[in-house]
């Protein structure tokens, strides 16, 4: 494939900024809380809840909307406020240059909610590498790993999904990407990769040297 016809789609938590260390036990933390208000559960509860619906859909809010008829926009705002976020961002800087230094359109495709994703670009000065934005609400609140989220956002940009490069730390997104036709690319530690997975690194950082073979 020609390098400027290639679209890049790529995740945000743990994908170009290290969301695990501050930014998830926060998260988490907040769902918990949330869950146990509105569900008028158990601390424990609140946490079997919160996981086992991470487990079962690739997303807590899914499993909130679907057994709990929770108002998705509502849980997201609510579970998805910082006081400081600048403060809990740990990002690499080579990974902005290494975005600018790729042929082809980026997409951002993030299952976060559109005031955190872009707070985070703008903190981490990532908003200008990007053509289009999708948080979870451009994509109706059908986060990945669901194929509609997928299919919508391939409608919306009028995208070949053969032409598609999703860079991704979830294997279940990138499981779904595979079907479709995608070439996918983990972002890990790992060095034992599934067969749905083509291309393996460490870092965002690395894509610029190692897209020959993309």
């Amino acid at each position: 494939m020609p390098p400027d016809r290639r679209v890049w789609l790529f995740d945000l938590d743990d994908t170009l900024h290290h969301a695990t260390p501050h930014i998830f036990p926060h998260i988490n933390r907040s769902m918990r809380d949330y869950i146990e208000r509105h569900l008028c559960v158990d601390t424990a509860e609140a946490n079997r809840l919160r996981q086992a619906y991470w487990v079962r859909y690739g997303a807590t809010l899914l499993g909130l909307v679907r057994h709990h008829d929770v108002d998705p926009a509502h849980f997201l705002a609510e579970t998805h406020q910082f006081q400081d976020l600048a403060r809990l961002i740990v990002f690499d800087a080579p990974i902005r240059h290494a975005l600018r230094r790729l042929p082809g359109r980026k997409i951002l495709f993030s299952n976060g909610p559109a005031k955190y994703v872009d707070a985070v670009l703008e903190l981490t000065r990532l908003k200008p590498c990007f053509d289009a934005i999708y948080s979870v609400e451009h994509l109706n609140y059908q986060p990945k790993p669901s194929i509609q989220a997928f299919r919508h956002l391939l409608r919306s940009e009028r995208l070949d999904p053969r032409q598609c490069i999703l860079v991704e730390d979830t294997l279940a997104n990138l499981q779904t990407a595979k079907k479709l036709g995608m070439t996918t690319v983990w972002v890990s530690a790992n060095y034992r990769k599934p067969a749905f997975v083509d291309f393996s690194i460490r870092s965002v950082a690395q894509l610029p040297n190692c897209r020959g073979r993309l």
